[in-house]
């Protein structure tokens, strides 16, 4: 690759890094281009899996911002570039390893953090944001329907107070 080509791949994935909310690295040294074709269309519209040279994307995270990539960006590395929901993305990472042990996570970054192997699959453990708003729904409308209860059983019993009361 000549040095212009060079420059507008690191420009493309210095925005890339900068628009993701987490990325991911992996190395998919072994899965053939069907499995990254399966891979990219689980990942989603608003993920891109990206395959380049380490050179490259570290050149791309330190324009970025992005410090503490180097120990991770050994070998074949793709990197996943996640806007929205980085906690489902690390959940689709971690299925689709379990069923294609050539993908191996390496680790990634996300709210600031750079995270190794581990820190990373932990990720995949945590309840998404959309769960998260159900779980909060659900104990917001236990809640009130709790609430409504109590009110109601206390207005009951203070009507039926003034119903005995003497006129």
């Amino acid at each position: 690759m000549k040095r212009p080509e060079k420059e507008a791949v690191v420009a493309q994935l210095t925005d890339k890094f900068r628009e993701a909310d987490a990325i991911y690295l992996t190395e998919y040294r072994g899965l053939t281009v069907p499995q990254i074709s399966e891979l990219r269309e689980k990942l989603g519209r608003d993920t891109s899996y990206t395959v380049a040279k380490n050179t490259l994307v570290r050149i791309a995270a330190k324009e970025a911002g992005i410090e503490g990539l180097d120990e991770l960006l050994a070998g074949p590395t793709a990197v996943t570039f996640v806007k929205g929901d980085f906690i489902e993305a690390a959940k689709t990472l971690r299925d689709f390893a379990k069923t294609n042990k050539a993908l191996i996570i390496k680790g990634g970054f996300a709210d600031g953090t750079v995270y190794d192997a581990e820190g990373a699959k932990k990720l995949a453990d945590l309840k998404s944001r959309p769960q998260l708003l159900a779980e909060f729904a659900g104990d917001m409308t236990s809640g009130l329907s709790g609430l409504n209860r109590r009110k109601s059983t206390r207005l009951n019993s203070s009507h039926a107070n003034v119903s005995r009361m003497p006129s």
